[in-house]
């Protein structure tokens, strides 16, 4: 049960939501979800370490890059569930 708890506190906020949402269109660099996020570098990036650390997301890096993507699809079917 801790681990649902853990991501349903990370998937509360509406700025790590919308990452989400955009994540679910494929792994993208945290450079491009800052502008998508409407929110400066440096706040992304917690709410980023915030799902990653509940498990909703995984990342890599590529270079100076970090790519993100869903690590837990159930995660997508929750938020379609909520959405209807």
């Amino acid at each position: 049960m801790k681990e649902e708890v853990r991501i349903l506190k990370a998937l509360a906020d509406e700025t790590r939501l919308n990452l989400v949402l955009q994540l679910a269109k494929g792994e993208q660099c945290a450079c491009t979800l800052v502008p998508k996020a409407g929110r400066a570098q440096p706040t992304v990036s917690q709410h980023l370490k915030i799902l990653s650390e509940a498990g909703v997301l995984s990342q890599r890096r590529e270079g100076r890059n970090i790519l993100y993507s869903i690590k837990d699809r159930r995660v997508l079917k929750l938020i379609k569930c909520l959405t209807r």
